[in-house]
């Protein structure tokens, strides 16, 4: 975690208004289609205006709405991100532009038409049938709808050559195991489809000979490159998977789904270890300051009415469902900047111990 510490006295640096008067750096996670959760939370902090955003780190939906951010400012501003953000969510809803043969395979393999509170009817079906057949199998064309829709609202040649804001996108190397990390000059649609990419659903994203899954199994999302790239000691995460459950999970369903919750929040879990050990060392004297960050840890997470949800409920695209989780972010971005806005720069507000424990 070395790097420079952060001196207040310098002006807001990356994506900033002229409203904007702190910087954080903001890690998005992933999560299907509670992505539009963080859609809200970043509408709102663009919205508000007093926050610069020197840097973007996202994994499978949070590396999308990082994109899609990060080329709306080049065009716009904070309004034209808002609306660049609102643009791909309702593009990728059922009822979206993106129709015809793609789209009906797609969401007849996954059951996409759920209802807004639980899981698509078509998902056990599907799960059952991906345990004995592979995406090879069932989609040898390698049909990703959604890899038109990213590739017709991102102009990546645009984003790989701004330099407003710094990029990271996080993928599973298949072959090794370990994370990858691709900056934003790099990007094309195949690394954050790379980033995305479910390996019971679509083939591993082939990029320079290797080939990729989601990134939320190795770093969901990647704090790393923050604490070594970005300058801003504070990062912002956007955590979309609850870690904690009350009630034990007795059916198959319920069974599979928390997995899949632990699974996708174990990198982070250890990243979080880290900045607690780090940040420990820093304060007992064991570590110089002018030569390790220490690192202000915040976050915005959806609560109870985000937990409620299934994790199956991920693939539900229904526009109306979209909207419900826009306006949870936004609700929960606003009461995190109204609570914890005057400690930005100051302490992080995130209890570690607590979170790690």
């Amino acid at each position: 975690m070395s790097g420079r510490p952060h001196r207040r006295s310098e002006p807001v640096k990356g994506l900033a208004g002229p409203k904007a008067e702190k910087t954080v750096s903001l890690a998005l996670q992933g999560g299907g289609a509670h992505g539009a959760f963080t859609w809200g939370v970043l509408d709102v902090i663009l919205e508000d205006g007093r926050l610069g955003i020197e840097a973007l780190t996202g994994t499978s939906a949070g590396a999308m709405n990082a994109v899609v951010l990060a080329e709306g400012w080049l065009d716009g501003g904070a309004d034209g991100a808002r609306a660049k953000l609102e643009t791909f969510w309702r593009a990728i809803s059922v009822d979206g532009k993106y129709g015809g043969s793609e789209r009906s395979l797609i969401d007849t393999m996954l059951g996409a038409w759920g209802n807004s509170t639980g899981t698509p009817p078509g998902m056990l079906f599907f799960e059952m049938f991906s345990k004995v057949a592979s995406p090879y199998d069932v989609n040898p064309l390698n049909i990703n709808p959604l890899r038109g829709v990213v590739a017709d609202l991102i102009d990546f040649e645009k984003v790989r050559a701004q330099d407003a804001v710094k990029l990271f996108i996080a993928a599973t190397n298949v072959r090794t195991g370990k994370i990858a990390v691709f900056d934003g000059e790099q990007l094309t649609p195949d690394h954050v489809m790379a980033s995305a990419c479910l390996p019971m659903v679509f083939q591993a994203v082939e990029i320079d000979g290797e080939a990729y899954w989601d990134g939320g199994y190795m770093g969901n999302p990647a704090l790393f490159p923050l604490f070594y790239k970005a300058h801003c000691d504070d990062i912002l995460l956007v955590q979309i998977n609850p870690i904690q459950r009350r009630e034990l999970p007795t059916k198959a369903r319920e069974i599979q789904d928390r997995l899949n919750e632990i699974t996708f929040n174990a990198s982070l879990l250890r990243e979080l270890r880290a900045i607690d050990f780090v940040n420990r060392l820093i304060d007992d004297g064991k570590l110089p300051r002018d030569e390790y960050k220490r690192v202000l840890m915040h976050r915005i997470d959806g609560g109870p009415p985000l937990a409620e949800l299934t994790s199956s409920s991920r693939m539900n695209a229904e526009w109306d469902f979209l909207l419900r989780l826009r306006d949870m972010g936004r609700a929960a971005a606003k009461r995190w900047l109204k609570r914890n806005y005057d400690a930005i720069g100051k302490v992080g507000t995130l209890d570690l111990k607590e979170a790690i424990t």
